[in-house]
């Protein structure tokens, strides 16, 4: 079983590899990020993937409040993602980082 950081990290992750319409009994769940990783990857497009990545945590996971979205690596079809924030239980700032799409 997971606990703390090390659960919130992998449901972050399901949140952002699960495109919205995929769950069959909750439609709405996951983020638009696979609309957006084909795109030229540009300062337009990275925005839309920051924008996306902080819409989806803040409707899916409640423990925690982003602060800031980078990109550290970026190229067509992936992005690798570290997410800075709020652990919201104990109101630790953290860095989830590493998240591929």
């Amino acid at each position: 079983a997971l606990g703390d950081i090390d659960h919130l990290r992998q449901s972050i992750t399901d949140i952002l590899t699960t495109p919205i319409g995929s769950r069959v009994m909750r439609r709405d769940y996951g983020s638009r990020l696979y609309q957006l990783v084909d795109a030229p990857m540009n300062r337009s497009t990275l925005m839309d993937i920051y924008a996306a990545t902080a819409e989806a945590i803040a409707r899916w996971e409640p423990r925690f409040r982003v602060q800031r979205v980078l990109a550290s690596s970026a190229a067509p079809g992936s992005v690798t993602l570290d997410i800075q924030g709020e652990y919201l239980p104990d109101g630790r700032a953290i860095t989830i980082d590493g998240i591929t799409v």
